[in-house]
Order: C-alpha cells, then structure tokens, then sequence
C-alpha cells in the first residue's frame, strides 16, 4: 500500500508502506478489527492437558467453566468469542488462551511461538504488562537435528511421529502427548531436551 501518497507502494525503503502493507495482508487473510489477539491465562491445578490444542476451540464461558482465568486469577470475560489453549513451553511454562486473530498471523508464519511473539510485542508496545507465569520453565530450545532424533525415536517405539523433518508439527506432537500418557508424564505434547533425553534412555535412534 502506498501510505505516504507519493504514488509509490515502497515496502523496502519506506515504513510506513511497509506497516500499511502488511497490516493490509493481514486485514485481507482475516484479521479481525477491535479484536484481540490472545491473552496469557492461569490453569487449573486439575487441568486436562489434552484440550491445549489448537485443534481444539471452546467458548470463554466454557473455558471459564473449567477453571481457566485471566493470568492474574480474575476471571475471564464475558464474551461471545471461541479461542484455544496453546503451551509454548509445555505445561511447565506459560499458557495463552488465543483467538481468531491469533490464527490469521499464524496464516502468515505457521508458529506458535512466532505468533506469540507477535502479539506480545504489540501488547507490550501499548503499554501492556509482561508475561507473568511460568518464567522459570525449561527454556532451552531444541536444534533441529534433536528435534529429528525425537521424531526417529518415537517412531522406533511406535508412535506415529510422521517424517522425521525436524519440524514439530502437529503430527509429531500427538505422538508425543501418546508416549507421555503411555508412560504416566503430563500429556502436553512439548518436545523438550527432558523428553529427548527420556527417549534415548529407552531406545537408540539409528543414524
């Protein structure tokens, strides 16, 4: 879009084009205006791990029903609106219960954590507080390599992780949520260095 009206749609050379352009893509892929796009929550302590999916929407009165509140303990709002609750860090780390704008910027970059990022820079730009909970989680990431080996590993063992391509989809996160409830762990479905670690003591990947 040309925002600065000088007849020229510069995304390179000008930000103000480049805000207007994609804040236009955006708009077109279905962002919804006057909407949030997620916000951080609190679990209960009796929560069921297999509903934080993306796979899975409830209202907020339905997630209200279950316990989940605003990351401060207050309750959720009454409103007519379905998100998800997703885990980036697993069950150990912050929670985010995220809506339809959540998923146009995913339509964007197909990542969680990406999106995230997303919304909490802009939260924090207009003067919103700092994720809350769940700071002394595990934050060390996975290396793509580590992340086949996990996939390699459960596919050894007989779960259905998909090819082993390094990147955590959907697939390979069922496959993990089955080997952790298999194995008596909260299901969460997160790949981390304590699960990789768990899985080689169990069985050797093949390289």
């Amino acid at each position: 879009m040309d925002f600065t009206g000088d007849g020229r749609k510069d995304i390179w050379g000008s930000l103000p084009d480049a805000f207007s352009s994609a804040a236009n893509f955006l708009s077109n892929m279905g962002w919804r205006t006057g909407e949030i796009w997620g916000r951080e929550v609190r679990l209960p302590e009796n929560f069921d791990l297999t509903l934080a999916t993306m796979d899975r929407k409830k209202s907020l009165k339905d997630w209200a029903s279950i316990g989940v509140r605003r990351s401060n303990g207050k309750a959720l709002p009454q409103e007519d609106m379905e998100g998800s609750i997703v885990l980036p860090q697993g069950y150990k780390g912050p929670a985010f219960l995220v809506y339809n704008n959540f998923r146009t910027i995913l339509r964007w970059n197909r990542s969680n954590n990406y999106a995230i990022s997303v919304g909490h820079l802009a939260d924090r730009i207009i003067g919103l507080p700092q994720i809350a909970n769940g700071r002394d989680a595990e934050h060390e990431p996975l290396m793509r390599d580590e992340i086949m080996e996990i996939q390699q590993l459960l596919n050894n063992l007989g779960f259905d992780a998909g090819s082993d391509d390094g990147l955590a989809g959907s697939r390979t996160h069922t496959a993990i949520r089955a080997f952790q409830k298999e194995n008596s762990l909260p299901p969460d479905g997160y790949p981390s260095p304590a699960l990789l670690k768990l899985l080689r003591s169990l069985l050797i990947a093949p390289f």
